[in-house]
């Protein structure tokens, strides 16, 4: 792996001579409070570039029985997928659809993505994608009941801290991987989309990745290119289609006894809104008998003590927006990523303690190269219960219908090691709080 030196740089520099205003468009994105020095960038380049060999495969659960698989080739391939659940032995196949897109100079390579199914639960499977010829991989399904244990990281990016995020998780049994916005951090930049993809492949490929978008998934140039969030929706295909959903941007799904759902910070929230009025269907459709967990991830944190950040309308205004929906609907916890710390709130509602809100929970330090956000604001307010500025990851183990446990480990602890650790009872299970 090289470092990549110069290139949003040199990027930036060509449209500031053509007159343009994006260097201020970006530093709205990446916001102008003091961080710590970032860690350097690390660069993947392809093994073997214009052929059509799969890169940047990865997957995503589609319902209870299928599963998406999504790779990238520099030439002409077949989007086929062949599996089954012995090496080498592949008794079906699926075939999907291929796409491409175009951002200013740059052209994509040929994103292929294929949805196998009915596929068992808890179940390893071998598969091979496009031609013969290719690599094999495996990945192992959810289990369809409980326990099923998440590994939850914000604000990836791909940096020395990225690569010490994804080691510490590879380590660890896990079920499924969330991230609340900020992949690639390649802004605007689309080669760093593709290192992205080689860089996670190793574990995006042997475990679903749901994802929803952040601030650096935008890459909107006024005038160049005036859509939004083109490189996210063609690579990172969610299963909205299946929630009810009319956007990538928003969704929803069950795995094990719990119903996700991830929001969109970027997208219209206010009543009026589609993703509004989504939510407030998708979760009047919750049957907590079979699902007696809700677990919500968006990206911009409606709590947060750490001075970044702070008095930005997809915090404060979605915050108003929505909370009450979630309130109602007791949501269990709520995932959030953005500032680049963490910090983990008590349950809490309209901004006080309560028993029947959520634990809100900021986890934006999986390894961006924007480096740290470590000053928050004193004295810590109550609702506020551990905080701290370091890069790291979460778990969180749903061990039954009535307790989960939620970890995060500092990337400098020894893994055995949980740096903030809390048993949760879900909000289905308490009387006191039964609508």
């Amino acid at each position: 792996m090289g470092v990549v030196e110069g290139r949003l740089g040199g990027f930036l520099i060509v449209l500031t001579i053509m007159g343009l205003a994006f260097p201020v468009f970006f530093n709205a994105l990446v916001q102008g409070y003091n961080r710590p020095p970032p860690r350097k960038n690390v660069y993947v380049p392809s093994d073997d570039p214009g052929s059509d060999s799969p890169q940047q495969v990865h997957i995503s659960t589609v319902g209870a029985e299928k599963m998406r698989v999504s790779w990238i080739t520099d030439s002409p391939s077949p989007a086929t997928v062949e599996y089954g659940t012995s090496p080498g032995a592949y008794e079906k196949s699926a075939t999907g659809s291929t796409s491409s897109y175009k951002y200013l100079m740059y052209e994509s390579g040929e994103i292929h993505d294929v949805v196998m199914g009915p596929l068992k639960p808890n179940t390893v499977y071998y598969y091979r994608c496009g031609s013969n010829s290719g690599p094999e991989f495996s990945f192992k399904t959810p289990p369809a009941s409980f326990p099923i244990t998440f590994a939850i990281v914000g604000d990836l990016g791909q940096t020395e801290w990225t690569k010490s995020t994804l080691d510490h998780i590879s380590k660890v049994n896990y079920d499924m991987f969330m991230l609340p916005g900020d992949l690639s951090y390649a802004d605007v930049d689309q080669p760093l989309w593709d290192s992205f993809g080689r860089l996670v492949q190793p574990l995006a490929s042997q475990r679903p990745w749901m994802v929803t978008q952040g601030n650096h998934e935008i890459e909107k140039i006024p005038v160049l290119h005036t859509h939004a969030f083109t490189a996210y929706n063609a690579r990172w295909h969610m299963p909205y289609e299946e929630s009810g959903s009319d956007s990538n941007l928003y969704y929803s799904f069950d795995v094990a006894g719990v119903h996700v759902i991830m929001l969109g910070s970027y997208t219209d929230f206010d009543p009026s809104s589609a993703q509004y009025q989504w939510l407030q269907t998708d979760l009047g459709k919750v049957d907590r008998g079979r699902t007696p967990w809700i677990v919500v991830l968006i990206h911009a944190p409606w709590y947060n003590t750490n001075k970044a950040h702070q008095g930005e309308s997809e915090s404060i205004d979605m915050k108003d927006a929505m909370e009450d929906l979630l309130y109602q609907a007791r949501v269990d916890v709520v995932f959030a990523g953005h500032v680049h710390a963490y910090e983990r709130f008590t349950r809490v509602y309209k901004d006080e303690a309560n028993n029947c809100g959520p634990v809100h929970i900021t986890i934006g330090d999986g390894g961006n190269h924007e480096g740290l956000a470590s000053k928050y604001k004193n004295p810590q307010p109550k609702i506020s219960v551990f905080r701290e500025a370091s890069f790291g990851h979460g778990r969180l183990v749903v061990a039954n219908a009535t307790h989960a446990q939620w970890t995060w480990h500092r990337n400098e602890d020894d893994e055995a090691v949980a740096s903030d650790s809390i048993w949760l009872t879900s909000l289905s299970s308490d009387p006191a709080c039964k609508n």
